[in-house]
Order: C-alpha cells, then structure tokens, then sequence
C-alpha cells in the first residue's frame, strides 16, 4: 500500500530532525559536530574549500543537498534571496554574504530541529541579514512579490505537491525574478515505478520529477527561460542538475 501525503511528509521531518539532533548532540561533545553520513553525490563536498572554512561547522556538518545553488543563483548585492527548505542555514549563510548588508536572506523548513540549528549557526556566523521562517514549501509564509531570487538545495524532490512548489515559487518572486534550484532529476525513459525502485522518497531519489516532467511544471506555472542541466549522477539514470527559470515582466504594451 502507497503512503499517503501526510505520512511521506512525516517521514522527510523526522529524517530530517534526526539529522539536526546528530548534528546538534556531536557539536555538544569533545570532538565538534558529527556529520550527517551520505555518499560523495551529497553534501558538503559539493561546496568550495574557502564557502566551508567561512562558515560554523555545524552549518557545514548538516549539509544534506545534491549541489550548491547559491553558486548558480548568480546573486546581487542588496538582493532578497528565499532557500526552499533551509536545514542547517549553509545556503542561507551563504546567500547573505553574497547579497550583503543591503539585503536579505531567507530560510524555510518546516523541521523545528533544523530551524533551532540554522539559528544557532547564524549566530555562531555572526550574519544578521537572515530570517528563518517555520512552514512548508507548498505554502511559504511571505507575501507576493516578496524576493528576487528563490534558491533550493535537493528538496523540491521530496515535496508531496510540487505544483504547489512551483506556484509558490512564482508567486513569492517579483517581475523579472529567478530561481536557480539544486534537485535530483530522473531520465525521461524512468517510469515512477522504476525512479522508486533505485531509492525511497527520503532519500531524495522516488519523489524526482523527469527533466520533462520539471520543464513542463514549471512552463505550466508560468515560467519562462527555463533550463534543467545535469551536473553528476546520483543514481541510475538519476541526476543531481541545476534548474534556473525566471518569472517574466509583464508587458505593459496596449
């Protein structure tokens, strides 16, 4: 029997508040925070040596993704950049350095462990340009037309509404903003069936949309300059890939 949305969702949170806890209980000992233990196609590898030495080791030691979507976003200073699905705050530090004291960062995850990890690692970091919001990415607790850039890091894989995603997304951007997403992605040619049969949900490999699958959802939404590019594999015929879109401006003509 197929888990229902509630149960798959239950289950991405408690995977995820036990890896805050491991992180958390590890910093708490002799020996500094205890990574979250995933292969070479995840986690902190995937950021430079210099991103990792700036930041506090628990932000580094929780780094769950499969890329580095800050490094893809091309952001601006004095931008206001939203991270789908926060966890330990790495992309959101990052994103705050980026953008400077002009502008914002913000995280959202709807995991209290993650939350109470990201704050501590902001203060530990010393940003004061970051907020982290509690809520789920099918329903992002900002007003429209709130951020330039919406960023995420192997998350939107595990939503159990990825329209929902894409509609938030589109709806918290202003005219004219982007998106510049890290996610797993599975070959057209994979049957739902098979993406399942080479991980679960939580693991970030069951839940992927094909590169159609992506493309046409967020064209439905109403993105355009849409691109979904492979970066190394994660499974077979799994992707990591990095998927930019913009919102378009409105035409003013007539």
């Amino acid at each position: 029997m197929s888990a229902t949305s509630d149960e798959l969702r239950e289950t991405v949170r408690a995977r995820y508040a036990a890896a805050a806890v491991q992180v958390t209980e590890g910093g708490a000992g002799c020996c500094g925070p205890r990574p979250v233990e995933i292969d070479d196609t995840f986690g902190a590898t995937l950021y430079g040596a210099d991103e990792r030495e700036a930041l506090p080791a628990e932000a580094v030691a929780a780094s769950l993704g499969c890329g580095n979507p800050t490094a893809v976003a091309d952001l601006r200073e004095g931008e206001r950049v939203l991270d789908l699905g926060s966890g330990g705050g790495i992309d959101v530090l990052l994103s705050a350095r980026r953008v400077g004291p002009t502008g914002t960062a913000y995280g959202l995850d709807m995991t209290e462990e993650m939350l109470a990890l990201a704050l501590a690692n902001r203060d530990r970091a010393g940003v004061t340009n970051a907020e982290f919001l509690k809520g789920t990415i099918e329903a992002v607790p900002l007003p429209a037309g709130t951020v330039d850039v919406v960023i995420s890091n192997c998350v939107i894989n595990l939503s159990v509404d990825k329209s929902e995603v894409f509609a938030e997304m589109f709806r918290v951007l202003v005219p004219g903003g982007r998106i510049g997403v890290s996610d797993v992605v599975a070959e057209d040619g994979l049957t739902p069936a098979q993406r399942a049969e080479r991980g679960d949900h939580v693991g970030c490999v069951a839940g992927a949309l094909s590169f159609a699958e992506y493309r046409e959802g967020l064209a439905a939404t109403g993105f355009t300059g849409i691109e979904v590019t492979p970066t190394h594999a994660v499974a077979a015929g799994m992707h990591a890939a990095i998927v930019r879109a913009v919102k378009p401006v409105p035409d003013s003509r007539g």
